[in-house]
């Protein structure tokens, strides 16, 4: 699927801002079937330094640089991205037939078990707590149930995520960015990003390997209605790790199924905080206005053959 992405960010300050530095995760990932085929990235007032690395995760981060005042600032990110489709192993069908096929819950639990002198492997670095995602007795309880004795992984993470999903309350604003995954999970409702961090809160717990990951939704306008520029909003998801398969298998909670060809990756992390669509310093600007607006939308797969890579 060809998807077209517009994220803006407008901030309005006053006092105006004397000087600023920001950091984004704005750009989409090229990895896991998914390819950016066009990128541009548009702020006003224009920076005086703007530079793009690349985080300990793999992920695209840019930094820029604002060094007069202003009284607002937007930024705009552009992109064309093509998709692919579910992952097999995420299928339904798969998923009926996977004892045997993947392995048990408990072998990759020992797999990571700290032992002097074992071989390093990446995905332990998603094992330990995390600024949003604490350690907690809340969380063995809750996850326990999903992970019966000799489940294969797939199947007890699939099963975690519709119990999230049954168990909380989507609700707008009914949590701050910086909410802890405990607090959403006791007062049982929050937003995506709520529940992405309590279902890698709850696979930790387990001694699974588990991450984050910020993106998008494709999302359908009502029927017969028009698709509304701006309508749509940043997601998360998580992400566990199965090494019998070598690879990271996604579930989104919130919507209680796997993410496919309709979804947008941005970034994985430990958390939230790990990455953030934008976060920066300031000097000024004691108050401000944010408005974030999104848009996700089809393009037609000829459009890809006229497309470059913004890279």
């Amino acid at each position: 699927m060809l998807l077209h992405v517009v994220h803006e960010t407008r901030y309005r300050y006053a006092p105006a801002v004397v000087n600023a530095h920001h950091v984004v995760h704005l750009k989409p990932a090229s990895r896991n079937g998914q390819s950016l085929l066009r990128y541009d990235l548009r702020i006003d007032p224009m920076p005086v330094q703007l530079r793009d690395t690349v985080d300990v995760y793999g992920n695209t981060r840019s930094y820029f640089s604002l060094q007069s005042a202003h009284e607002s600032l937007t930024v705009v990110a552009d992109s064309v991205v093509s998709t692919s489709a579910l992952n097999p192993l995420q299928s339904e069908a798969s998923l009926s037939t996977s004892r045997g096929a993947s392995p048990p819950w408990e072998q990759v639990r020992e797999q990571f078990r700290y032992r002097a002198g074992a071989a390093y492997d990446s995905a332990s670095e998603f094992l330990f707590a995390s600024p949003y995602v604490p350690r907690d007795d809340a969380f063995v309880e809750f996850g326990r149930p999903s992970f019966l004795p000799g489940r294969p992984l797939p199947e007890a993470a699939r099963d975690l995520m519709e119990r999230i999903h049954n168990a909380m309350t989507y609700e707008s604003e009914s949590t701050e960015v910086n909410t802890p995954a405990l607090e959403a999970l006791k007062q049982g409702k929050g937003v995506c990003q709520d529940f992405a961090h309590i279902m890698v809160a709850c696979c930790r717990a387990m001694g699974l390997p588990a991450r984050y990951v910020s993106g998008y939704l494709l999302t359908s306008p009502p029927p017969g209605q028009p698709r509304l520029v701006g309508s749509d909003a940043s997601h998360a998801w998580a992400s566990v790790y199965c090494p019998g398969v070598g690879t990271w298998l996604d579930f989104d909670p919130t919507n209680n199924r796997a993410p496919g060809e309709d979804y947008v990756t941005l970034a994985t992390g430990r958390d939230f905080l790990d990455v953030s669509p934008m976060r920066g310093v300031i000097r000024g600007g004691a108050q401000h206005i944010l408005d974030v607006a999104v848009t996700v939308e089809p393009l037609p797969e000829t459009d890809a053959q006229s497309l470059t890579t913004g890279n």
